[in-house]
């Protein structure tokens, strides 16, 4: 990922965050055939320095996974955060000198590591336990794995392998128009806020 220096975050607490709060990630991988991508809901354990996850047994991603993880070749996993168009209309330097252009604002973190492809039925009721567990937390009246009839949910856990990533390389990308000066800032803040866009509480105030 191209990465800019302004627009670089490294910060080990902010990259974790975003990773918790955008969870469903693409999962990037490569073989003779060429690359794959799927969208996986994705648990980061910080403690532990993986990625966990579960896929369908069915996937031929897992393929994928498997000669990768025999091979020692890493996969990329993608976390994208807050997004959004900015229209140079926004920018106080529109009339000042004219010379501006749109871009796109956003978050994202990559990382990259070794897939370890697992079988193990206790691995995987744990995994989907705790990821329904973070994804229902939520909700008025959080549904948990045990509401279903265990023999019901074992049956379910037969139909996927579980995926974990140890992290061995972390990027992230902020870009926030930190680069622009601090009155197109407030612009780009108004334009976002008024459209309800999440991004205009991400963007460095003057």
């Amino acid at each position: 990922m191209y990465v800019p220096p302004a627009f670089a975050e490294d910060r080990p607490d902010v990259l974790a965050a975003l990773m918790a709060a955008h969870p469903l990630a693409t999962l990037i991988t490569s073989s003779g055939a060429g690359l794959t991508a799927n969208l996986i809901p994705m648990i980061h354990d910080e403690g532990r320095g993986v990625l966990r996850a579960h896929l369908a047994r069915a996937n031929g991603q897992i393929a994928d996974l498997r000669a990768m993880e025999a091979e020692g070749r890493e996969a990329l996993v993608l976390f994208q955060g807050a997004q959004a168009y900015i229209s140079p209309g926004w920018y106080a330097t529109k009339a000042d000198t004219g010379k501006v252009v749109p871009t796109w604002n956003y978050l994202a973190v990559q990382v990259r590591g070794v897939p370890r492809v697992l079988d193990d039925a206790e691995w995987l009721r744990a995994q989907v336990g705790e990821l329904t567990d973070r994804l229902e937390a939520g909700e008025a009246a959080p549904w948990a794995v045990t509401d279903a009839p265990e023999s019901f949910i074992a049956s379910q856990l037969r139909g996927i392998v579980g995926l974990e990533i140890p992290v061995a390389h972390v990027l992230g990308k902020w870009k926030a128009s930190q680069n622009r000066p601090a009155a197109d800032r407030e612009g780009v803040i108004a334009g976002l806020a008024e459209r309800r866009n999440p991004m205009a509480g991400i963007v460095p105030g003057a």
